[in-house]
C-alpha cells in the first residue's frame, strides 16, 4: 500500500515539476486566447454573411416592388390613352370605326374554341416554367455579378 502512494506522490511530484511549468503556462493561456479569438472571428463572418444575405433579399424586394410600380405605371398611362377607349368602346358597346365590320361568332365555333385553348395554353407555359438545377442556381449564386445601388 505504501508502495502505491509513494508512487502516486512520485507522479504528482513529476508532473508537477515538468508539466506545470510557467512556459507551459503560458502556452496553455495563448492558445485559449487564440481559440477564443478564432471562434469569435467565426461567428463574426457568419454574422456578416447572414445580414448581407438580409440586405440583398431587401434590395430584390425593393427593385420587385419598383417593377411592380413601374408597370402599375405603364398600366396607368394605357387606361388613360385613346387606345384603350377605343379598345374598350368597340369590346363592350360593340362599335365600330367607319370602314370596320363586326363579325360575332358564335360561342361554340371553332376559332372561339381555338382562341380560348390558346389562352389556356399560354397561361400554363408561363406558370409552369421549372426552376433551373441546382447545381445551375448555385454557379449562378456563386459568380453572378452582384448589383451596385
Amino acid at each position: 500500500m505504501q508502495n502505491k502512494q509513494r508512487q502516486l506522490k512520485r507522479f504528482f511530484y513529476h508532473v508537477r515539476h515538468e508539466y506545470v511549468t510557467m512556459n507551459n503556462m503560458v502556452l496553455v493561456i495563448a492558445a485559449v486566447i487564440a481559440v477564443s479569438w478564432a471562434w469569435a472571428s467565426v461567428q463574426a463572418v457568419q454574422r456578416n454573411y447572414q445580414l448581407q444575405s438580409q440586405i440583398d433579399d431587401k434590395k430584390r424586394q425593393e427593385q420587385l416592388v419598383e417593377l411592380q410600380t413601374e408597370n402599375l405605371k405603364f398600366e396607368q398611362h394605357y387606361y388613360q390613352s385613346d387606345e384603350y377607349l377605343t379598345l374598350e368602346a368597340k369590346r363592350r358597346l360593340g362599335l365600330a370605326e367607319p370602314g370596320e365590320k363586326l363579325l360575332i361568332l358564335p360561342a361554340n365555333s371553332a376559332a372561339v374554341k381555338q382562341e380560348s385553348a390558346q389562352e389556356d395554353m399560354s397561361s400554363v407555359v408561363a406558370t409552369t416554367t421549372p426552376p433551373p438545377p441546382p447545381l445551375q442556381q448555385w454557379l449562378g449564386f456563386l459568380f453572378s455579378p452582384k448589383q451596385q445601388n
